[in-house]
């Protein structure tokens, strides 16, 4: 072996070990992550540095679970990353070449093959701004008359968001009240979990609290449905540059008995929704199809909004709707809310909750035209830094259980496998998909789901198959970095198991340090901070086993983690996952659930205020 190239070997296992010795900072933030939500998605510099460390220019990447393609925006960031990037790889000590890589990107799902097929490979930045602006001018011509208010002074505006209220009935007194009058108060803000009648006084818990149902005219389905009870509340409106609020009056119901009468536009899905894992009795009762998701307005709006991208073809046309489903489900839906912050005057509207399909008993109706306008600025800038780069980014809407490549292909695996039964993307996706009418083929997506019949071993033996298809196309030098999130121990050995059936064994460990977590990472009991991630290679002899006892390793990262200066070591979230990846290092099954870890954790910690105590 020449010593040039035994030099260059060194330098690059140098730069990987730093590069795993610490967590990884990953941004939630920036154009390129901004332009489409999508669940536990990672942030494309993170997976840039990733990238670059593992391969040279010229390499092909391969990403099995493509999500929304990130993977393929990292890989073309590597051909001239931002001064950010490039100065965190010098801070690393990481001597990576930057230049054109290229991607294949394999995705089961339709909406996120669509998404990371046009962020990609996005049309001209100018063409799209263009033929945006000429869209959301028609519709305000055409259809800003439904989002006419009159401010407090009765000067004419636009309304910029109203709050409707779901309607309760009284357990004693059988009177129908607002969510709204019986549980909120402003100034300063507050959603009450307790009910009191506005009738009766008679205060009860709210979840026993029963919302009344009622039958409406379904002009699109041709019958009667049952729906729950709402009413619009509060109005928040802009006239000129001044913002004002104000209850719903007269005048605001007057026009939403007018767009009551306007027409349904043909584009609007008259599609089921096929309900699984999400589906909860309460509050998706009488949600049976996608047109039950938006008020009558709202629906309206987007439709006539969508028929107008059907002018432009191609790239240009898939750009425009990626756009508008950019902020359909999370914005344009009655799963928008409303939240109460402590020291807040006033209520804080947010989008919908990323994951789920919850309706709250507050839905908040945005005003469509406004919001797009200002979701089109991130959307160009996205744009506008990936248009234009060298790197050829290939993406597939089919299953990674069987690819087209060829054996020993392919450089280097980033991925980022489905996390058990956490995240149901096809169910979750659907309400895009079918603006779309193009949908995800359940029978290989790989998750444990009641609704699909899919066990933990069904999940296992899914994921095996599609990291043996990475194994197979991966170069004999290759590498492969998993990054993954569980809070069950069941799941992290299935992956495990997976892998090392696959053929691979760990090389190198770390975490992904999210600087914002995920909703589920930050409310679910049991969430880990933090995505551990494992560096694979292709596995040339049988594997010594640890028999490392689960609290001995525990008790040492606890000593760890109190000598740290970073607080965030020594949070049982953080703990966790290191504890995780010491199992997996040391090819060991991972002994216990989050929860039981945590509670262990709350004993030292009672342990060591109680001994501080005594000192």
């Amino acid at each position: 072996m020449p010593a040039s190239t035994s030099v260059l070997r060194t330098r690059q296992k140098e730069a990987l070990t730093t590069l795993y010795q610490s967590p990884m900072r990953a941004s939630r933030s920036g154009p390129l992550f901004c332009a489409f939500p999508y669940p536990t998605k990672i942030s494309p510099e993170a997976i840039a540095l990733f990238i670059a460390a593992h391969t040279k220019p010229g390499d092909t990447v391969f990403d099995g679970f493509a999500g929304s393609g990130t993977t393929g925006l990292g890989t073309l960031l590597c051909e001239d990353p931002p001064q950010a990037l490039r100065d965190h790889a010098e801070k690393l000590g990481i001597n990576v070449k930057w230049g054109p890589r290229n991607a294949v990107l394999y995705e089961v799902g339709a909406l996120g093959a669509f998404i990371a097929r046009t962020l990609t490979n996005p049309p001209d930045p100018k063409a799209f701004s263009d033929a945006a602006e000429d869209i959301l001018r028609a519709a305000q011509n055409q259809d800003g008359w439904m989002y006419r208010a009159l401010d407090p002074d009765g000067n004419e505006g636009f309304v910029r968001y109203i709050i409707w209220s779901d309607v309760l009935r009284c357990p004693d007194c059988r009177r129908e009240a607002t969510l709204w009058d019986a549980c909120v108060s402003l100034a300063p803000a507050s959603i009450s979990s307790d009910y009191k009648c506005p009738h009766c006084s008679i205060g009860f818990p709210l979840n026993d609290v029963s919302r009344v149902i009622h039958k409406s005219w379904d002009d699109l389905l041709g019958q009667n449905s049952q729906q729950r009870k709402r009413r619009p509340i509060y109005l928040y409106g802009v006239t000129g540059t001044k913002t004002w609020s104000r209850p719903v009056s007269q005048q605001d119901r007057a026009l939403l008995r007018m767009i009551e009468k306007e027409p349904l536009p043909d584009s609007v899905p008259n599609t089921e929704v096929p309900w699984g894992d999400l589906y909860r009795r309460g509050y998706h009762k009488g949600i049976t199809h996608v047109h039950h998701f938006y008020t009558r307005r709202n629906l309206i709006v987007f439709a006539r909004l969508w028929e107008r991208t059907h002018r432009y073809k191609g790239e240009l046309r898939d750009a425009l709707q990626f756009w508008l489903l950019s902020y359909n489900a999370s914005h344009a839906t009655n799963m928008t809310r409303v939240v109460a912050k402590s020291g807040q005057k006033d209520l804080v509207v947010t989008s919908a909750q990323p994951g789920v399909l919850y309706f709250s008993g507050l839905p908040v109706e945005k005003n469509l035209i406004s919001g797009l306008r200002r979701k089109l600025s991130t959307i160009s800038k996205a744009f506008q830094i990936i248009h234009g780069r060298k790197g050829s980014i290939e993406v597939f809407q089919v299953s990674s259980c069987k690819t087209h490549l060829q054996d020993e292909s392919i450089d280097y695996v980033f991925t980022d496998p489905p996390f058990g039964g956490n995240i149901p993307y096809a169910e979750i996706n659907f309400l895009n998909e079918a603006w779309l009418n193009r949908y995800t083929d359940r029978t290989e997506e790989i998750i444990v789901s009641r609704s699909q019949d899919k066990s933990i071993g069904d999940y296992q033996n899914l994921l095996t198959g599609a990291l043996s298809e990475c194994h197979r196309v991966l170069k004999k030098s290759g590498q492969a970095t998993v990054v993954f999130h569980s809070s069950t121990a069941e799941v992290w050995n299935a992956l495990q198991t997976a892998y090392q059936d696959a053929g691979f064994t760990v090389q190198s460990s770390s975490l992904l340090n999210k600087t914002q977590g995920s909703f589920k990472q930050v409310t679910t009991s049991g969430a880990v901070r933090g995505d551990p991630l494992v560096l694979l290679g292709k596995r040339s002899v049988a594997e010594l086993r640890s028999s490392d006892h689960v609290w001995d390793v525990a008790d040492k990262l606890w000593q760890e983690a109190m000598l740290a200066s970073d607080l965030t070591e020594q949070t049982a979230q953080r703990l966790y996952s290191r504890l995780v990846t010491h199992f997996l290092e040391t090819h060991q099954q991972v002994p216990i659930d989050a929860d039981e870890f945590y509670q262990w954790f709350a004993e030292q910690s009672l342990q060591e205020v109680s001994a501080g105590a005594g000192t």
